[in-house]
């Protein structure tokens, strides 16, 4: 029974038995951590295959010896594979180190210090806010506060940002770029439509050089049969008269190694001139020993999809336990509401407004380590206090079971306590 329903008898007795409850957990010394979308040892595993290439022949397909300088574009091969996964022509997809999030960085802070293609001057030269659709990746909005940049959070809804809200903003000159998750976003899981993608190409901005930061991080992580299809930004803004207003992101983090893998950067030929021409600065060419090992192991997009479903055999029943616990658990009492992925890393999930602050220390005190509450919002501020990311990834099933039991009764002591106090 919903617990707005309930008596104040009734209240009073459910939220004894939730503090019986929990007194249980706490006193059971629990350590239990979903605060991260970190891949399990068991999905490590699956690539440690990796660790014995690429055997004494280092020289790439077009004869480079990669344990040499240079290659700033990154190896063809490797390219070619993942520009088909991403929809892209090989010739405007680059392939670089291990992070995307480096990419980020830099492409950033190369805006800021020298401008853009489409920049009449630095974008340090004036004020720079990006939108910040939300709940959103909190690495996103830290990079850019980190480097200076004004976080405006907009609402994020199942197939993309609040268009109403984009429009309004970019009015402004000082709005210079948007982080965009297309699919299976960070925490929500949900997916950009072709319709949001298309209008996001379209729009008609006050800045010249305004950017979309298309972060396609989770591309091929499914967990179910469909193989959701990211819309084609960069071909959508060509074709809209912008064709330098997409950067896409990518890495092979969550498919091979999470701290090895190979990141990539696509966009326009002009964009990644650009880029190559300030990152030769800072670098004389990427781990290219790496990437070979890489495309020898993944061989082709096939070899990708193929191992993702290897990821997809052991993080789907981790999936199952958390929606399994969410509708079992806090279904019935109507406190709180969840999404269901298809892919991605992560369950979004929001408890009664006013208490994730609370639900988040509740289970600290208990042993569970939680992502902060707020953290999926700019400046790590929920204005409703209610958003909590869940990570099933890392865990074992048993201690995710265990993790799901303490999350949950913390979602309902704080829901009792709240409704209890009249607030």
């Amino acid at each position: 029974m919903s617990l707005v329903a309930l008596s104040p008898d009734a209240l009073s007795a459910f939220l004894a038995d939730q503090r019986a409850s929990y007194e249980a957990l706490r006193s059971a010394g629990l350590s239990l951590d979903i605060t991260r979308g970190k891949p399990a040892p068991e999905q490590l595993d699956l690539s440690a295959e990796l660790l014995s290439l690429p055997g004494e022949d280092f020289r790439s397909a077009d004869g480079v010896d990669t344990r040499n300088y240079g290659g700033l574009q990154g190896l063809p091969e490797l390219r070619a594979i993942f520009a088909e996964l991403l929809g892209l022509p090989v010739e405007q997809l680059l392939a670089a180190d291990n992070a995307s999030l480096a990419l980020m960085h830099d492409t950033l802070s190369f805006a800021l210090l020298h401008g853009t293609p489409d920049s009449p001057e630095p974008w340090s030269a004036g004020e720079v806010a990006f939108l910040c659709p939300s709940p959103g990746y909190d690495r996103h909005f830290a990079l850019a506060e980190h480097l200076g940049v004004r976080l405006i959070p907009i609402d994020l809804h199942a197939d993309g940002p609040d268009l109403a809200q984009v429009r309004e903003h970019v009015a402004d000159p000082a709005v210079k770029g948007i982080w965009i998750v297309p699919t299976y976003a960070n925490p929500t899981g949900g997916v950009v439509s072709e319709a949001v993608a298309a209008e996001l190409a379209a729009l008609d901005t006050a800045a010249p050089d305004f950017r979309i930061y298309w972060d396609n991080a989770y591309a091929v992580h499914h967990l179910t049969d469909e193989r959701v299809k990211t819309a084609d930004i960069v071909g959508l803004c060509a074709a809209s008269g912008h064709p330098n207003r997409p950067l896409v992101f990518a890495s092979t983090s969550k498919i091979t190694f999470a701290g090895a893998g190979v990141s990539f950067l696509g966009g326009s030929t002009e964009n990644l001139d650009w880029y190559l021409s300030h990152v030769g600065f800072r670098t004389i060419g990427p781990d290219k020993v790496n990437q070979l090992r890489h495309a020898r192991y993944l061989r082709d997009a096939e070899g990708v999809l193929a191992l993702m479903e290897r990821h997809r055999a052991i993080l789907a029943p981790k999936f199952e336990v958390v929606l399994r616990a969410l509708s079992d658990r806090l279904g019935p009492h109507e406190v709180a509401t969840w999404t269901e992925p298809k892919g991605g890393y992560f369950v979004s999930l929001d408890v009664t407004d006013g208490t994730a602050s609370r639900v988040v220390e509740l289970a600290k005190d208990a042993g569970l380590a939680l992502t902060p509450a707020g953290s999926s919002f700019p400046y790590k501020n929920d204005p409703d206090d209610r958003n909590i990311r869940i990570a099933p990834s890392f865990p074992s099933l048993p201690d995710l079971e265990q993790a799901m039991d303490v999350l949950t009764t913390c979602v309902l002591l704080a829901a009792a306590e709240k409704l209890a106090d009249g607030s």
